[in-house]
């Protein structure tokens, strides 16, 4: 049990409340700020506001997977508020506060680093980034069978990238009888593509591989879907970029040209949030333990 921790959670989507749930069931006291549409009844709930927050009795803050935007603005979808997180009060926490986001970025990163606080980014973890994978993909799967008028299953589908998320993307979309093609740079990418009986693409390649597809699938947090490549595919294709803010490609030259796009982000938390929750709930438990072992002054 956790039952000396106290934990500041801000913003986030229905994953969390999953997360929560897990938390106050370990006994950890939780203030939520941003959750100020729903109630609670668990006594280790306390549903706040930020500047009612005692920052010198938290332990750890959690942020949403997507942390802050540039200017400190945390998403808080249960919330009709805007919620800011400030270095000034991170400069209030305890020495030993840790605070855990999804995802970083320039502002958080300096916040944190000049209130001398630890930061940890969950989703540079393998476990989390390949379990996340699963609902991703999925999520990915279900927007191109919605948008289209054909079957998945003979299609041509190229994704683009071969990390953690595009790995699964493509077995998945292997797995229903698409057509998969991968672009990837890496030798060793390369390799297992052709291993696991997909058609591999070199980046270098893309643009004339990719006028025959019907679908697109991007993974690369870069803009490789520019003018070039989105000038090269059919009017009719169906791209789905799953790439962070903001994106892998020219959305608006693709508006232009008439070609759909999607940004598909937050997947997870779209297509199966209690699992994504659960997921990433068990290793801030795991995370927040450690926490508990160190000596508060």
């Amino acid at each position: 049990m956790l039952k000396d921790l106290h934990v500041l959670l801000i913003g986030g989507d229905a994953r969390y409340l999953e997360i929560i749930d897990k938390l106050v069931n370990e006994g950890v006291k939780v203030y939520l700020i941003g959750y100020d549409q729903l109630s609670f009844n668990n006594p280790n709930i306390i549903n706040s506001k930020i500047d009612k927050i005692n920052f010198k009795a938290i332990d750890a803050i959690i942020l949403p997977v997507a942390g802050t935007d540039t200017a400190g603005e945390v998403e808080a979808i249960y919330s009709d508020n805007t919620v800011y997180l400030s270095e000034e009060m991170l400069i209030q926490t305890p020495e030993h506060c840790i605070i855990y986001t999804g995802t970083t970025n320039s502002f958080l990163n300096t916040a944190v680093k000049s209130a001398n606080r630890k930061l940890i980014v969950l989703f540079d973890r393998d476990d989390i980034a390949i379990f996340n994978s699963i609902p991703t993909a999925e999520g990915a799967l279900n927007l191109a069978i919605e948008e289209t008028d054909f079957t998945i299953h003979g299609a041509n589908v190229m994704v683009l990238g071969f990390g953690r998320v595009g790995f699964t993307v493509a077995r998945l979309f292997d797995s229903v009888g698409a057509n998969v093609s991968v672009a990837a740079r890496r030798p060793s990418a390369i390799a297992r593509i052709k291993e696991m009986g997909l058609t591999s693409v070199k980046v270098s390649e893309m643009e004339q591989e990719i006028t025959d597809m019907a679908i697109c699938i991007n993974t690369i947090p870069q803009q490789i879907l520019n003018e070039k490549v989105i000038s090269a595919m059919d009017k009719s294709a169906l791209i789905i970029d799953l790439a962070s803010k903001p994106g892998g490609m020219d959305f608006a030259f693709a508006k232009k040209k008439g070609v759909k796009a999607i940004h598909a982000l937050g997947m997870p938390g779209k297509t199966a949030p209690k699992t994504a929750g659960r997921i990433i709930g068990e290793v801030l438990l795991e995370l927040l333990k450690e926490i508990e072992k160190t000596p508060k002054h």
